[in-house]
């Protein structure tokens, strides 16, 4: 009998022969800047954990206490029978951070960006997308039906041409990331909102990696940007900065009530877990009432990039804690992210369809959490291991 599945070991052999075969290194211990990975203790410059929360004696005393009043699950989907005070008291608190009317909370940030596009376009409707926006909108967009004009990344020109070619459409979303997760660039959002009002466009952004990172108190783009009541829908995620799991939207009520009984991840999937909750609670607590881990962690940044870049790495377009450190060939990313790795440093290798083709890098972030120590340490590695490998003098 043939094996319906047997394409599948031609795939993957020709992804070990272009050297970029991986599977994901084993965490032994908890997420920390300094950790156990594969059995070596390295510096983590790869972790999502921008603040050190996930280890925080009071988000683990939060979990704890709700797992005691609450139970493990939810036992349902919101609309069902698992709508708990929790949830609701969590969304009244990030509608407050982020200064709207409302928030809803979803599975994933994934599931926030893909759920909503789809709930809110249709085969009648037209999307204007960044580029290099995440995955998590191209497949919204997908889902939607709606038809999708692409503008070269950050090109407010060629999204206005976009714009004008699509006056005839039923509804008009413009979207954007807020801040871009493989570059770790900002996006044009004061220019994109001025487009979208102008030509009275929805006007959407993914602040996965702003949220608790970019702004007065790590409130996001458009905090940032000074641009509240230009900007309708807005989403982040409570699994970086926050440390824990799970997605929201935040915008009108309006909005809010459409998403609940129309945002297909919402409506077919179990809700949080209360002890999940109850963590991004405490963060949110913490977050607010020590705004210098935003300030440790900007500074930890600016050391860590100019380190690089007194090496010699050309760190591209960044302008947050996301740093890539630029490779070009693929294969020699991989080798590099490796060797990193012996030398005690974990700093994963990215390369195609993560990134597009010729742009492989090393992707690094740095957090509140690592000394200036471990910053030194890093950066005596990179210099090592990339003079040892021609990538720098």
């Amino acid at each position: 009998m043939s094996n319906p599945l047997a394409f599948l070991d031609d795939e993957i052999a020709d992804l070990r022969e272009r050297g970029v075969f991986r599977w994901p290194r084993e965490l032994q211990g908890e997420q920390a800047p300094v950790c156990v990975y594969d059995g070596r203790r390295v510096i983590n410059l790869c972790s999502n954990n921008y603040l050190g929360l996930a280890s925080h004696p009071r988000l683990k005393e939060a979990a704890r206490r709700a797992v005691d009043e609450y139970g493990v699950g939810s036992g349902a989907v919101r609309t069902i029978a698992g709508n708990m005070t929790i949830h609701q008291a969590l969304e009244r608190r990030l509608a407050a951070f982020k200064r709207t009317e409302a928030a809803l909370l979803f599975q994933s940030g994934f599931t926030a960006n893909a759920g909503t596009v789809a709930a809110i376009l249709g085969k009648e409707d037209v999307v204007v997308s960044d580029e290099l926006n995440h995955a998590s909108i191209i497949d919204g967009c997908r889902l939607s039906g709606a038809e999708r004009k692409v503008f070269p990344h950050k090109d407010i020109a060629a999204a206005r041409q976009c714009l004008e070619a699509s006056r005839k459409a039923r509804r008009v979303l413009v979207i954007t990331d807020g801040v871009f997760s493989m570059d770790g660039d900002l996006a044009r959002l004061a220019d994109l909102a001025s487009l979208a009002r102008e030509f009275g466009a929805i006007m959407m952004v993914d602040d996965a990696h702003a949220s608790g990172v970019v702004g007065a108190g790590g409130r996001g783009t458009v905090e940032h940007f000074h641009l509240h009541g230009l900007v309708d829908i807005q989403v982040g995620t409570l699994s970086k900065a926050w440390a824990c799991l799970g997605g929201y939207v935040a915008g009108s009520r309006r909005l809010v009530e459409y998403l609940m009984n129309r945002a297909r991840p919402l409506l077919f999937s179990t809700s949080h877990p209360p002890s999940v909750a109850a963590t991004a609670i405490a963060a949110l607590d913490l977050i607010e009432a020590e705004p210098g881990l935003i300030d440790r962690l900007w500074e930890n940044t600016r050391v860590f990039k100019a380190g690089l870049r007194e090496l010699g790495y050309d760190t591209g377009r960044s302008e947050t804690p996301i740093t890539p450190v630029m490779v070009g060939d693929e294969a020699q990313a991989m080798r590099f992210s490796d060797r990193l790795f012996e030398e005690g440093v974990f700093a994963l290798g990215i390369a195609y369809p993560t990134v597009p083709r010729g742009k492989a890098r090393v992707r690094t972030i740095v957090t509140a959490g690592h000394t200036r120590d471990d910053l030194a340490q890093a950066l005596d590695v990179f210099g090592r291991v990339g003079r040892g490998l021609g990538l720098i003098r």
